[in-house]
């Protein structure tokens, strides 16, 4: 198993038929997730399978603060990150 480190932890790039869990999505050793936002939010956004900031602007706020591990701080810096790039999160109806 082939491992590379990013974010702080350690990617594995095979499937893990233990936990039934892709360990590495495609497309997160490319991320361009803001790594101020915490551990718990970089693993539930990856989890969820979004690594890059385009995807985080088809969802809501409301969507990503349901995401085990993702609170206001995550959101607001992700928010902002967001912004920084001329995106924004899906407004709720």
């Amino acid at each position: 198993m082939k491992s590379i480190t990013q974010f702080g932890y350690t990617v594995r790039t095979k499937f893990n038929k233990e936990t039934d869990i892709v360990e590495n999505p495609e497309g997160l050793l490319n991320s361009n997730l803001p790594k101020n936002i915490g551990k718990p939010a970089t693993r539930a956004l990856i989890q969820a399978g979004l690594v890059q900031l385009e995807q985080l602007a088809t969802v809501t706020e409301a969507d990503l603060l349901k995401l085990h591990g993702v609170g206001p701080k995550a959101v607001r810096l992700l928010k902002q990150a967001l912004e920084d790039e001329g995106l924004s999160f899906v407004n709720q109806i």
